[in-house]
């Protein structure tokens, strides 16, 4: 048996969740657990889609007459091409999170298949994994875009940048999911403050649960009794001014020596993050028939609280439902 586990944070937990849907589901040794923080396997459309990012680099690095351009990518000097690769979309372009340029797609080998489909499938290595979000994902991820501040240039973007393909009254229902009140956006929980701009919060509450927090709900309801699952949410730091709960402040937890490096180390030491624990609040496992219990980091007196996953439960399923529709 592999003594090896897969960590990852971000673009790293979403990597480990691909890892967890190729090859047929099956690990093929290489690892026995998972412990993903803020990401999941996502919604990603065909290897096409990519083409006109490739396209673009190709055009900036003088390779558009070239008749292998591949190749010709391959040969062109270090800093031209360092040069074209960023000025290709980012997580920090307008765009964001919504559109970087160099995302994993369905390859037909690595990916044979949009990953959530693949998790619809029962494509996924059966091995005991860990899944959770910061309380707001999206806040980190929404300041390249506060010169959208009406419900027009909300529903734009939402078409242009997340819903190409969707129609008019799809991207309508999505925003009702998400209205302009600043008190139900993120940083969520702080009611009318930090509304940098009128549309601020409404679009840090979408991205944050689009590439985050559905995608986590739609995979561990999927697996849910059919391996091992805990899933935890953290609230700390909600306090920081317009980023609340960010993405990344959950890393504070493990690298600073925090309770989430306790549960971290007993679950790589005994495939459970209970056993051996002396002081930490017990974490029952996620079961959605039943308790659906998801760990809470908190600050305060109260370091650590159970609660239930079914916040948002619409929402979040009309945006599972949009993103398998429409795959990036």
């Amino acid at each position: 048996m592999p003594s090896f586990y897969s960590w990852g944070q971000s673009s790293g937990a979403i990597s480990v969740g691909l890892h967890m849907v190729t090859n047929g589901g099956n690990p093929d040794g290489l690892f026995r657990a998972a412990f993903m923080q803020s990401g999941s396997p996502n919604a990603v459309g065909d290897i096409t889609h990519g083409q006109p990012h490739y396209d673009a680099l190709v055009s900036a690095t003088g390779c558009s007459g070239s008749t292998d351009t591949l190749q010709c990518l391959r040969e062109v000097p270090y800093e031209m091409l360092l040069d074209a690769v960023n000025q290709s979309p980012g997580i920090y372009s307008y765009q964001s999170i919504a559109a970087p340029a160099w995302l994993p797609r369905v390859d037909g080998v690595f990916l044979t298949d949009d990953p959530q489909r693949l998790v619809q499938k029962g494509s996924v290595a059966d091995i005991p994994f860990v899944s959770g979000d910061c309380d707001d994902e999206g806040t980190l991820f929404s300041f390249t875009s506060l010169n959208i501040t009406t419900d027009a240039q909300f529903e734009e973007y939402l078409h242009t940048q997340w819903m190409p393909n969707a129609s008019t009254t799809e991207v309508t229902q999505m925003m009702m999911h998400y209205p302009s009140d600043p008190a139900q956006g993120s940083p969520f929980g702080t009611g009318d403050l930090y509304a940098l701009t009128p549309q601020f919060k409404r679009l840090a509450g979408f991205q944050g649960d689009v590439a985050f927090q559905a995608p986590r709900r739609f995979f561990i309801q999927n697996r849910s009794g059919k391996q091992r699952i805990w899933t935890f949410g953290t609230k700390r730091l909600k306090i920081t001014p317009f980023l609340g709960s960010f993405h990344g402040s959950d890393l504070l937890n493990v690298y600073a020596g925090k309770d989430m490096a306790s549960y971290l180390a007993r679950f790589v030491a005994n495939l459970d993050p209970n056993i051996g624990q002396s002081t930490d609040l017990y974490w029952p496992q996620y079961d959605v028939a039943n308790n659906q219990t998801m760990l809470e980091f908190l600050d305060g007196f109260i370091p650590q609280a159970l609660t239930t996953d079914t916040y948002r439960v619409e929402a979040l399923a009309y945006v599972t439902d949009m993103m398998l529709a429409h795959p990036l």
